[in-house]
């Protein structure tokens, strides 16, 4: 059984990665013009929105927000259950030549952004496609990287990381469990 290690990132500390992220993605793309950011379904959906938000406040420009479940695309799910919603993502705005910005809680394998970019070429031809990731803790099976991380967590393969996010989540954190 799991318990819990380390609280690795409080609310505020989660707060200033996410700020921190905002400004290094306005830097690299010289501001918010083409972009548009999908949340990778679950955790990666508030996170985005957050994102937004900061970017609103330092250009006072509103990027468009959507949702990209990657459930349809992974490759390590033996089955995918008849209960799964067809086409759940929500992007509505075209992707077509845009700086898209794939945010999500946690980089790992790097399967889950690998599903993402091939549910992303779905909907259109974006200008880019870059990666934004709270947690990057290592492990990787395939070559992804994040371009934005807010924290980089070595971690043990058998250990476990779970970010927690409003309104998924009563609370804001990150927590590592272990044996």
């Amino acid at each position: 059984m799991q318990h819990l290690k380390a609280v690795l990132m409080d609310e505020t500390g989660v707060d200033r990665a996410l700020k921190r992220i905002s400004h290094e993605i306005l830097e690299k793309n010289q501001g918010s013009k083409d972009l548009c950011l999908l949340g990778i379904k679950r955790r990666g959906v508030p996170l985005a929105e957050k994102i937004a938000d900061y970017i609103f406040k330092i250009e006072g420009e509103r990027v468009p927000v959507g949702i990209i479940d990657t459930t349809l695309y992974r490759d390590d799910l033996n089955d995918v259950s008849s209960q799964t919603v067809l086409n759940s993502s929500q992007i509505p705005f075209a992707v077509e030549n845009k700086r898209v910005i794939l945010v999500d809680d946690v980089l790992f394998t790097g399967r889950t952004a690998r599903a993402a970019l091939e549910a992303v070429m779905r909907f259109g031809r974006p200008a880019s496609i870059q990666l934004a990731v709270l947690i990057d803790r290592g492990h990787r099976e395939l070559p992804i990287r994040g371009d934005y991380v807010g924290k980089n967590v070595p971690t043990a393969k058998s250990e476990r990381v779970f970010v927690k996010m409003p309104p998924i989540d009563e609370v804001c954190s990150v927590e590592l469990f272990g044996e």
